[in-house]
């Protein structure tokens, strides 16, 4: 079922998710997920990730669709070096406006997929930086506090 996404501002944005116990159901959770950044990437033509609390579920829980759905469940992510990159971010929490922020150029993510399996993925550019973006949402913070300076927002339109 599409959801609404919680937009910048709410407070409920800032709080930080819980774990998923293994004996939880997930299902649900993930059909909401996909369902609502489908309908947003009908709307808005982007989006490739989506983190549980924007939907309002305070889990640790994050969905991807760039190829096939990938769904990580209590990830952990590390970061191999301390080598940074420059990008303007955007969030379905704030459509329409670019942040921008510095990122980790490189990042594994530690996580269990939807059948309780340990799974680690090693990426690099793009996707490194999408999946700090969304793991930041598990912590409470958006890219708006990662911001470099007071002049690090941009509309888009």
């Amino acid at each position: 079922m599409k959801r609404e996404i919680l937009l910048l501002g709410n407070e409920e944005l800032y709080e930080v998710s819980a774990p998923v116990e293994e004996h939880e159901n997930v299902s649900e959770v993930i059909t909401d997920l996909h369902d609502t950044l489908m309908a947003f990437r009908e709307k808005y033509h982007a989006g490739r990730a989506i983190a549980a609390p924007q939907i309002g579920v305070k889990k640790r829980m994050i969905y991807m669709f760039i190829d096939e759905p990938t769904v990580f469940i209590n990830p952990v992510i590390e970061f191999p070096d301390e080598e940074l990159m420059e990008v303007l971010d955007d969030c379905m929490s704030f459509p329409g406006l670019y942040v921008r922020v510095n990122r980790h150029k490189r990042c594994t993510i530690k996580y269990f997929d939807e059948n309780w399996n340990r799974c680690e993925l090693h990426l690099e550019g793009d996707l490194s930086e999408l999946l700090q973006h969304e793991y930041d949402h598990l912590d409470g913070i958006l890219a708006t506090m990662r911001a470099i300076d007071n002049k690090s927002l941009k509309m888009k339109f």
